[in-house]
């Protein structure tokens, strides 16, 4: 297939244009690297089945040719970005959902949306699945991502009930691996790159809150499953294993065998008490489940940013 894949150049983008130039198919990677990097796709840079095009995707995209798929993975996704970037975060979810949806429509090419656990907010009912709405303050700091992502799978639907375009929402759940930001603020590169620097690792509130943790490899095989799947209503993409960050902390201290302590902080507004996917749609109807332990996984992300 050619595929265009936006936010290619970004953590999880990267690792999914190497699995999709893997399988074969072509593709077109789209970034403006405000949050992406274009060191995460320099390996594929001369591979002839791979084109990087710098441009934003809120701007009218023009493809020569056939496109067989379109991926929609571009917006900042850490808090730091999306608060540094709110008015480029809204607009990626509005403005470039429907650039995008438009060149799904033109090409009559099949279409997939990266949507995120955000759009449960600070849920009320653990674990989630999708048929929960969500508990997202719409003014808070979080509601420019919050809300851009549920709007864009507004917009998805809308495309595929007026417009027949075939569609599919993946709602991604913490996913950590190699490729993350050092200082893109998420739990994961925080507690890793403090830990080796054996500083205390930053606990907000009690530490009781919890997580679940997929690594990048799983998650990228629910998205190619569900790119392959018929299934056109949203699907959670985690790991089920809930954590609470006080534990966390530990993990992250025993895999680097640090010396750091844990230093309490206030919580921010709005942070979300509890994340655990129910991923009983993506094992039904996907065949899909995570198979990296947490442990396995960390040490694999610890040895990469050790190499940083």
């Amino acid at each position: 297939m050619k595929i265009l894949l936006t936010g290619g150049a970004g953590f999880i983008g990267s690792h999914l244009c190497d699995a999709l130039l893997k399988e074969g198919h072509e593709v077109i990677c789209m970034d403006n690297l405000i949050t992406g990097s274009k060191k995460n796709i320099e390996h594929n840079l001369n591979n002839k089945m791979f084109t990087f095009m710098d441009h934003n995707v809120c701007d009218f995209i023009e493809i020569d040719g056939d496109i067989d798929f379109v991926l929609h993975f571009a917006s900042p996704a850490s808090p730091i970005d999306y608060m540094r970037f709110p008015i480029q975060t809204l607009k990626v979810g509005s403005l470039g959902t429907h650039k995008t949806l438009g060149v799904a429509k033109a090409k009559g090419a099949k279409y997939l949306l990266a949507s995120t656990s955000e759009v449960y907010g600070d849920p009320l009912e653990s674990p989630q699945n999708e048929s929960y709405w969500g508990n997202v303050n719409p003014v808070g700091p979080r509601g420019v991502y919050d809300e851009s992502k549920r709007f864009a799978e507004a917009m998805v639907m809308a495309y595929r009930k007026e417009h027949n375009v075939d569609t599919r929402i993946a709602r991604i759940f913490n996913t950590y691996g190699p490729r993350m930001r050092m200082d893109d603020g998420r739990v994961v590169p925080n507690f890793i790159s403090q830990a080796l620097k054996n500083n205390p690792l930053t606990v907000y509130g009690d530490g009781s809150q919890t997580r679940s943790f997929c690594y990048v490899s799983d998650l990228i095989d629910g998205i190619l499953r569900l790119m392959r799947s018929g299934l056109h209503e949203p699907v959670n993409l985690g790991n089920p294993q809930e954590i609470s960050i006080n534990d966390f902390a530990e993990r992250i201290i025993k895999v680097t065998s640090s010396k750091s302590k844990v230093e309490p902080k206030p919580l921010p507004e709005d942070d979300p008490k509890r994340r655990k996917p129910d991923i009983g749609r993506a094992k039904k109807e996907l065949k899909w489940r995570p198979t990296v332990s947490l442990e396995d996984g960390l040490k694999k992300t610890v040895e990469w940013f050790r190499g940083k």
